[in-house]
């Protein structure tokens, strides 16, 4: 695929020289860090150093001290609470964080995970005769509920209270709750609401320590799983995430518990854990427990108190997770021939495929994979208990919910965000449901979105790159969306000796460019090699990562893109 490289505005020369001054860093960076809206000592001594001190009183949300109450008296008067979360890394982890909280302070406490298959996503029906059928008084619901309206009303009329802690757009119209925490409520004036739904029950937990005079460091021992879950979730790493974040990866590289230390064994990791390891290798394995079976499992996992016990459910899910990239694997291949073969889909702006026998667990990840090959929105499919499921993902700057909300006619439900997005449909509706979405994509997607785009920070030379740079440069982590690791490109370099193929696809680079030589792995971009080899100088597009090999340590660049001058 093509990418336009596309360089960030320059900022004012005076805002940089002085952030470089009174930081004392190197104007490339001061010069990013400014691009992010950070101009002062004190906004960089925040950013650098987050804090927990300076997460938001959980107050400030709406309807969180009428939750808070309602909570510490289920517990005081020891009535029976129910955790109920949906079965995606966000729920699953929520549950965990949750259940694993309050089981000190109440022995009346059980979760439920629905079943993808049976059940589908949020408050499901078999949860609320369940709730019914164990005398529970009590739902919180987290990662779902906010659009539960007939759930919620159902266990109402049980005398079940619920307490819905969510992140979702909530619709129109608001379920019977109890309470609904949610900070994306329009009337909702917390000063925070990219919170994830984990994140969201963490500050339900956190009103519940400061009422009861509970310390919150005893809360704060939950923070690899709320980090676990704010990264995978693909939320902003701004604002109160950041620090959540921060802190969770300082514990899961320290002092992990039993369940995340077993899944980063599985998973082979050696090295200092960051965002980006969550999101490829923690996150996938805990999902593809609902993905190909039930999310239970990661449950079990995740509330594992001995390694030996978290092991055992850790290699489960390692299994799942192989069997889970089978599946991934081949739809997705059935699903790119869909497209070459039809002139159709590949004129289109938008990718609607269904096919009845598509695997629902990796509909969404199939999306995905479209996209890096069609980019443009995408939604993949599939038959599911006498109806049709899909996951839809979205591309750089279109709002894949909004479209979705046009589509109402054809849908039964959905829900989700811009970016990515759950639907359900009945099957004689898929054609006009495709024709639709293609219709609203298409009169209102701008061409400059159908582009995939590699947003750069900074042309530097190679020079730059030095320890000091890159010590300065880590500390700006973690990153994710909204605070994306810096990406820089180097001009005019040449092939120092040591460009190669490695594993038929795959080039390890080594440039030079004024004396200064480094080498980088570019994955995917083997069809540069020839070209590279003779001595053509060319532009390299990267991000910059330590490399850890034989006990050594070195600087190297991670290739994006590769360009010629002609």
């Amino acid at each position: 695929m093509e990418y336009l490289w596309d360089f960030a505005p320059q900022p004012e020369q005076a805002a940089v020289t002085e952030l470089s001054a009174s930081i004392n860093i190197n104007p490339t960076l001061a010069s990013i860090l400014v691009q992010r809206g950070i101009t002062t000592f004190d906004q960089a001594k925040a950013y650098f150093r987050p804090s927990l001190d300076d997460l938001h009183d959980p107050f400030l949300m709406k309807n969180m001290e009428k939750a808070v109450n309602r909570l510490s008296t289920a517990i005081h008067e020891k009535e029976s609470l129910l955790i109920f979360g949906d079965y995606d890394v966000d729920g699953s982890t929520s549950v965990a964080v949750a259940y694993g909280f309050l089981q000190d302070f109440t022995d009346r406490l059980t979760y439920y995970i629905p079943d993808r298959y049976k059940e589908g996503y949020g408050v499901s029906w078999e949860a609320i005769e369940f709730a019914k059928k164990k005398g529970i008084k009590l739902i919180i619901t987290i990662d779902c509920g906010v659009k539960a309206v007939e759930k919620i009303e159902k266990a109402a009329s049980y005398g079940i209270d619920v307490i819905v802690c969510d992140h979702h757009r909530p619709g129109k119209q608001l379920p019977p709750a109890f309470a609904i925490l949610d900070p994306k409520q329009e009337d909702c004036s917390y000063p925070y609401d990219e919170l994830c739904g984990c994140g969201v029950a963490f500050k339900l937990l956190q009103g519940f320590c400061q009422q009861n005079g509970v310390e919150e460091s005893k809360l704060f021992e939950f923070l690899d799983l709320v980090a676990v879950a704010t990264s995978s979730d693909i939320v902003p790493i701004t604002g109160e995430n950041r620090a959540l974040v921060h802190y969770g990866i300082e514990k899961l590289n320290k002092n992990p518990r039993p369940g995340l230390k077993a899944l980063i064994d599985v998973a082979g990791y050696k090295n200092t854990l960051t965002v980006t390891n969550i999101v490829f290798g923690i996150g996938p394995r805990i999902n593809a427990a609902g993905r190909i079976d039930h999310a239970h499992g990661a449950v079990q996992l995740l509330l594992s108190e001995n390694i030996e016990e978290a092991h055992t459910f850790a290699d489960k899910i390692n299994d799942k997770n192989n069997l889970r990239r089978d599946f991934d694997a081949s739809i997705t291949e059935e699903a790119l021939t869909m497209i070459a073969g039809s002139a159709k889909l590949q004129e289109a702006k938008s990718t609607v495929l269904y096919k009845e026998d598509w695997h629902k667990g990796v509909i969404g990840i199939v999306a995905s994979r479209c996209i890096e090959h069609f980019y443009r929105p995408t939604i993949i499919l599939t038959k599911s208990n006498d109806k049709v499921a899909g996951s839809a993902r979205s591309v750089e700057g279109f709002d894949v919910y909004n479209a979705l909300s046009q589509c109402t006619e054809e849908l039964e439900q959905f829900g989700g965000h811009m970016y990515a997005a759950g639907l359900t449909l009945e099957e004689k509706n898929v054609s006009a449901f495709q024709a639709k979405f293609e219709e609203v994509v298409s009169t209102s997607i701008t061409e400059d979105q159908l582009v995939p785009k590699i947003k750069i920070d900074s042309v530097i030379p190679l020079s730059d790159i030095t320890t000091r740079f890159y010590a300065i440069l880590h500390q700006m982590g973690p990153f994710g969306p909204k605070n994306m690791q810096p990406v820089f490109v180097v001009e005019n370099v040449v092939d120092a000796g040591g460009t190669r193929i490695v594993k038929e696809k795959h080039l390890k680079v080594s440039v030079k460019q004024e004396g200064v030589e480094l080498g980088g792995i570019a994955f995917g971009l083997a069809a540069h090699c020839e070209r590279i080899k003779t001595g053509e100088p060319f532009h390299l597009c990267f991000t910059i990562e330590e490399n850890h090999f034989n006990g050594i340590t070195s600087l190297q660049l991670m290739v994006k893109d590769i360009k010629f001058n002609n």
